[in-house]
């Protein structure tokens, strides 16, 4: 699941990758296929970098995230049957 911060970051490379997509299927379209497929490719690029891509801010919120799902666990059902 998807927190507030990764929506957020999504929401900004797309503000660049839509406009690029776009203008390169437009592109491709008026038969200038090099540029067209360029800028689809860069477009696919960004989203593609952004939701992979680990910098090193990000790097305390993945720490974070591990620490918090080791502590909080969640309880094994027991499996006694003693019903």
């Amino acid at each position: 699941m998807a927190g507030i911060i990764d929506t957020i970051k999504l929401a900004g490379t797309l503000v660049f990758a839509i406009p690029a997509g776009l203008a390169g299927l437009q592109l491709l379209v008026a038969g200038q296929t090099t540029f067209g497929a360029t800028l689809v490719a860069l477009a696919i690029g960004l989203v593609a970098v952004q939701h992979w891509l680990t910098l090193p801010t990000d790097v305390p919120e993945h720490l974070a995230k591990q620490v918090v799902g080791t502590v909080a666990k969640e309880p094994e059902p027991d499996s006694d049957d003693d019903r």
